[in-house]
């Protein structure tokens, strides 16, 4: 009897291509408009088609198979196409595969009550910020980031802070890719300041986002370390300037560096500290 080699295969054995032409185009484009539905609360076809950049009957289609599969739903009321629980439920395998938001949520929630403004748990996704969760405030004004929610690197105080505890040769090629979108009058707009800000963030062990993307809003971050000592993802307060006025910034900068550092040590990781 023959013996075959048990493998595990990701791929077909001759596989070693990375060109454009191993990609299947019409996933592709329904990838994209999965995610132009995802960042709205509710878009119509001329809306998912302008944005995605796909013809409106190229885009009908591939809404109807998302919706077969239960990624997308399509309010017949107010003909607006928006995520299923499917596009959840594929969401949330992610998170299961880390115990990141379960082991931050209680510290997110102590740190919160501690100094009173909304905290967010969020991570670096190539070229952007994604948050993970967040804890509100009860404050009426307030900063919202729904879980999934993308930022900015250069003008969120998660994507700064990610952006300066990565080694030098990585940030540098980092910085490369980031769109310097100019939200307001003090967002970074040049690699000069982004790296300036790399060495001031590492020197204070934390970043703050003073209304770069928002007039009148400021956030404060800390990284978190996994088990190898490298920032995987990090924590944050965010909330008005009236609030977290800039005689506050280095206390409450203290405040998320323990919080974060707490998380560190709860996901069994290590603390690491970069030479500015």
């Amino acid at each position: 009897m023959a013996e075959y080699e048990s493998r595990k295969r990701g791929r077909p054995r001759s596989f070693h291509s990375k060109t454009e032409a191993t990609i299947i185009q019409s996933v592709d484009k329904a990838i994209t408009l999965l995610k132009v539905v995802s960042e709205g609360s509710g878009r119509s076809l001329s809306e998912l088609s302008e944005l995605s950049g796909q013809p409106a009957a190229s885009a009908y289609r591939a809404l109807v198979t998302l919706q077969k599969h239960g990624m997308v739903s399509f309010d017949e009321d107010a003909q607006l196409w928006q995520v299923d629980v499917e596009s959840f439920r594929i969401g949330s395998a992610f998170l299961a595969n880390t115990n990141m938001v379960e082991q931050a949520r209680a510290i997110m929630t102590s740190l919160m009550t501690e100094t009173g403004e909304t905290t967010n748990l969020g991570i670096i996704a190539g070229d952007e910020v994604v948050f993970l969760s967040q804890v509100e405030t009860h404050e009426p004004i307030r900063a919202f980031f729904r879980p999934g929610t993308h930022g900015s690197i250069h003008a969120s105080g998660i994507g700064k802070v990610l952006f300066a505890f990565r080694p030098e040769n990585q940030a540098a090629q980092l910085a490369k890719s980031i769109n310097l979108v100019k939200f307001t009058d003090n967002s970074i707009m040049t690699t000069d300041e982004l790296l300036q800000m790399r060495l001031e963030t590492l020197r204070r062990g934390f970043s703050v986002d003073d209304q770069e993307r928002t007039m009148g809003m400021r956030c404060i971050a800390a990284p978190i370390f996994n088990s190898f000592g490298e920032a995987v993802s990090a924590i944050s307060i965010s909330g008005p300037t009236v609030r977290v006025d800039s005689g506050r910034i280095a206390e409450y900068g203290e405040k998320v560096k323990v919080a974060a550092d707490a998380i560190t040590r709860n996901i069994g990781g290590k603390i690491s500290a970069f030479d500015a």
